[in-house]
């Protein structure tokens, strides 16, 4: 009688919990592949399955709040648009049609991809100049000695300080700006930086700098993460890429050995777009609201010619920007695309034109680490990795340290430096930035750094992967199965 009740029990909760579960899940109307996977973990974790679910899968709070900081995002942009009197000039004509998009005639095949950012509020810009960073040593020099000559402000927003050497080095100096007068602002996520200790802020504030986290409520914040990398200085100099602010990022943490990485620092036209994504993302999460001023767009000295555009995507963007902009890059190549990722898991429609230029002739090429930091995420690289490896692409293993730059680069033409990274959660779940850069001396020199990394990698070939061990595969068919949820 007893077994009898039990059973009848847990029948009933597991039933319950499959018919809520799956009506919830097809009821968001979320991406099939992602469906099936929860519903497998909904499947064969009863009860514990549906509470996962319900903090970790869920998008109706994300929609809501986030569906707010997109109307307000939109504000922002659309006010500075007629602050510089752009709507009937150089932003409208890009927005409108593609008469304002000037670039090299090299580039006449590529108006439809630089349209397509342009859409997302992207327009492109031409007076800017710009250099590049593969060590973490250099970036942080060049960064600080910025902020140490900041006059009116300093705005920062990173996925991860740590409390370590460079942690507290950077909080020296932007401590030191603060006290002599200049606006310091930071943006930190609360996931990324769940052990840092709360008075890591502590000497910034006290000076006058404003601290703000990244703070949805809980559920959606565990979640949906700030992975954007971004510093404005006075308006006129910002950066963007792959690099945290930790010592592991200088390559000075003996588990990662040496830190391989891509940031830019561009100065230009190109800064104001920046801004305005830092001045998006301050004024929904913190309590001040900075207004469009030209003290936070100052006017930009002749630089040269240098056409580039800022692309942001998350949450709180109508289309997955960075996405749809990888795949264009994808589709548009004619020769060569190489790419660099430390986390492979893209969806469907990225994979495939991955094959599609593969099996038309083009020379696909990727680098990912050698030494993963989350093997979970790796063996789920490798399955989608090996469909790749069948049809001609070109797979390397950085064996020289980790690497954890975020680029792709087609026909020596144009370049993408950014935050996100070539899976699901990149294109659906996290804050990122890119650059895209259209020039081809600036491509040519970060293809450079890429042929200079093949050399410290491992090839992955045909042989190589058809030969992997049979638990080697059981992970990858897991992994795989359960990517669209990473």
């Amino acid at each position: 009688m007893y077994f009898n009740v039990i059973f009848y029990i847990v029948s009933a909760i597991f039933i319950l919990n499959v018919i809520l579960a799956a009506i919830v899940v097809f009821f968001e109307r979320r991406n099939p592949a992602s469906t099936w996977a929860w519903l497998f973990v909904l499947f064969f974790v009863p009860v514990a399955g549906f509470l996962i679910y319900m903090i970790f899968g869920r998008n109706t709070g994300k929609q809501r709040i986030f569906g707010r900081k997109q109307k307000l995002d939109e504000k922002i942009l659309f006010d500075f648009i007629k602050s510089n009197n752009l709507l009937s000039d150089e932003i409208g004509k890009q927005i409108f049609s593609t008469d304002g998009i000037e670039l090299d005639k090299n580039y006449g095949h590529l108006r439809d991809f630089a349209t397509l950012n342009i859409r997302s509020g992207s327009w492109m810009t031409y007076n800017n100049s710009m250099r590049r960073f593969t060590d973490g040593k250099l970036k942080f020099e060049s960064l600080i000695n910025d902020i140490d000559n900041a006059k009116n402000y300093v705005h920062l927003e990173y996925y991860i300080f740590r409390n370590d050497k460079l942690g507290r080095r950077m909080i020296y100096h932007l401590t030191k700006a603060a006290i002599r007068g200049v606006e310091v602002r930071i943006i930190y996520d609360l996931m990324g930086n769940m052990s840092l200790p709360d008075y890591f802020f502590t000497p910034v504030i006290k000076a006058g700098g404003k601290v703000t986290p990244f703070n949805p409520p809980l559920f959606i914040r565990i979640n949906y993460r700030d992975h954007r990398k971004i510093a404005v200085i006075d308006g006129q100099i910002g950066y963007i890429g792959g690099f945290n602010i930790g010592d592991e990022y200088l390559g000075d943490v003996k588990r990662f050995g040496y830190w391989r990485d891509t940031h830019v620092r561009f100065e230009g036209d190109v800064v104001d777009q920046l801004q305005l994504r830092f001045m998006m993302d301050w004024n929904f999460f913190s309590n001040e609201e900075l207004k469009i001023s030209e003290f936070y767009f100052p006017k930009k000295p002749l630089l040269g010619y240098l056409p580039a555009q800022i692309v942001s995507s998350g949450p709180d963007t109508k289309w997955q920007n960075v996405k749809n902009g990888y795949f264009k890059m994808i589709n548009e190549a004619e020769k060569n695309i190489y790419i660099e990722t430390p986390y492979f898991s893209p969806d469907e429609g990225v994979l495939e034109a991955l094959k599609v230029a593969a099996l038309s002739g083009i020379d696909v090429r990727i680098i990912i680490p050698a030494h993963p930091d989350h093997f979970f995420v790796y063996w789920s690289s490798m399955s989608y990795l090996g469909e790749l490896i069948e049809v001609g692409v070109k797979v390397y293993q950085y064996t020289d340290g980790f690497i954890h730059s975020k680029t792709i680069f087609i026909d020596s033409l144009v370049a993408t430096v950014g935050t996100a990274n070539m899976d699901v959660r990149s294109f659906g779940l996290n804050f990122e930035v890119n650059s895209f850069i259209y020039d081809e001396k600036i491509v040519a020199g970060l293809e450079a750094d890429f042929i200079k990394d093949i050399e410290d990698s491992k090839r992955i070939t045909y042989e190589d992967y058809k030969n992997r061990g049979k638990i080697f595969k059981f992970r990858e068919s897991v992994a795989r199965l359960i990517s669209p949820m990473l």
